[in-house]
């Protein structure tokens, strides 16, 4: 049986940290999470993910620092994430090595499509069990 893809999810938001661990589980994605950039770091070295989505704005080490890690380490698909509208977060996401960048709020679905799409191969989902 293949193994379900790995993702490391990080926001400090912790209701929509719960959405994206519900939504990437429902898409066939094992999913690790983490409420800060610290702890994303520890997550990321523990869980060796296939993917990562990053809130930029993270207490201590925000969502750029964590990228600079993994691309020190990893050329998984990273995807960043903010609720700033600052045009020069989106520019320097990309220069700094992200996969791609989305402001909140976003459709979960489409962050979930965007992450799917990023994977080289592609992502089983769980089949919907019906309840009689």
């Amino acid at each position: 049986m293949k193994k379900c893809p790995t993702i490391l999810v990080a926001d400090d938001e912790e209701q929509l940290l719960k959405v994206l661990k519900v939504s990437f589980g429902l898409e066939g994605f094992e999913v690790v999470t983490a409420n800060d950039g610290l702890a994303a770091l520890r997550a990321f070295e523990g869980s060796q993910p296939d993917a990562a989505v990053l809130d930029i704005g993270m207490p201590g080490v925000d969502g750029f620092g964590v990228l600079q890690f993994i691309r020190e380490r990893s050329n998984i698909p990273v995807i960043l994430v903010t609720a700033s509208d600052e045009p020069s977060y989106q520019r320097r996401a990309l220069a700094a090595g992200a996969d791609g960048y989305m402001t909140k709020p976003f459709d979960w679905a489409e962050l979930v499509d965007r992450v799917r799409s990023k994977l080289s191969a592609p992502v089983p989902r769980r089949r919907q069990r019906s309840v009689n």
